[in-house]
């Protein structure tokens, strides 16, 4: 009995020791490459509390972790400007838009963001901003939704979620993009220490007079990474598991999300038409690549099964 409760104690002791230097490596690394902010410190702390407060809440924040390397990695991405790499493109984006999507009004050749900038109205303007705003919760609040209900689909889904980030990612740093309201702004010329902007966004922020989207965008991690839009990729990834877990008339939901967000990214300046295409071709290329993996990549296979037990 005693030897049982050493060992517990042993554990207990090793795992504090290892979760408090990756704490602090983090803490360090964050610091160096992107410089101090709260939102570091805050992380931290949840991950620490939910870590060690009960068994549960352990196999909970391990499972989020999945979402938590993407978060750093995305943050970290400040670091490594993807307009250091590859040319930025601006000018000719801009002009294949125009050219395969261009709308004629007043007999002039628009853009569908110039033209909607043009023909907005408030009640797409709110109903543009809610939409937004369920980019990241509809994931999450999905993901938390499987943990409980179904951990191989949870970790299925998650781990499909990140895959699909990691396609962009890449496509960033080899595509660099500038997005619509940067030629609103900026016009063709590149500038490099353009900061983020919330565009259409903000008269959803103005309606309200909140800083929502302000404060959202502020924390960007680079402005010329629009093609593709993984505001666009997100809710087929969800939808996709979504029908897979037959979850009925929630899939409708899924749908109105995944449509409006589409809309949205367009109509508030943030994407293109094509970068939204990208984004849903980068959201299907994601779930081949995971499905290939999980069922014909052996070690792969058994990683997913492992994780899965420790977070039963």
């Amino acid at each position: 009995m005693n030897n049982a409760i050493d060992d517990v104690a042993w554990v207990t002791v090793r795992r504090a020791i290892i979760i408090l230097i990756i704490s602090l490596t983090y803490l360090i690394i964050s610091w160096w490459l992107v410089g101090y902010k709260s939102d570091q410190l805050f992380l931290i702390f949840v991950v620490n509390l939910l870590y060690f407060l009960t068994p549960g809440t352990r196999k909970f924040i391990t499972g989020f972790s999945i979402f938590i390397i993407y978060w750093i990695i995305f943050d970290y991405m400040k670091a490594f400007p993807n307009y250091n790499y590859n040319t930025v493109h601006i000018a000719d984006l801009y002009n294949w838009e125009k050219k395969l999507f261009g709308i004629n009004f007043n007999g002039k050749q628009l853009t569908p963001n110039e033209y909607w900038r043009i023909k907005g109205n408030t009640f797409l303007d709110i109903t543009a901003g809610i939409f937004y705003l369920c980019w990241i919760p509809v994931p999450l609040a999905f993901a938390v939704f499987l943990f409980f209900k179904n951990k191989k689909q949870f970790l299925y889904f998650s781990l499909t979620f990140v895959l699909v980030n990691f396609l962009g990612f890449v496509i960033y740093y080899l595509y660099p993009a500038a997005p619509p309201w940067y030629v609103q702004y900026h016009g063709f010329e590149f500038h490099a220490a353009t900061r983020s902007n919330t565009a259409g966004l903000v008269k959803f922020d103005n309606y309200f007079h909140a800083g929502i989207f302000k404060s959202i965008y502020s924390k960007g991690s680079n402005v010329f990474a629009a093609m593709p839009s993984l505001h666009s990729s997100y809710p087929v990834v969800v939808l996709y598991y979504g029908l897979k877990n037959r979850l009925g008339l929630i899939n409708i939901f899924f749908t109105v999300v995944m449509l409006g967000i589409w809309c949205t990214a367009i109509y508030v300046g943030h994407h293109y038409i094509l970068d939204v295409l990208a984004g849903i071709i980068c959201a299907f290329a994601g779930i081949a690549i995971f499905n290939i993996l999980i069922s014909r990549v052996k070690f792969f296979g058994q990683f997913v099964e492992k994780y899965e037990k420790n977070i039963r």
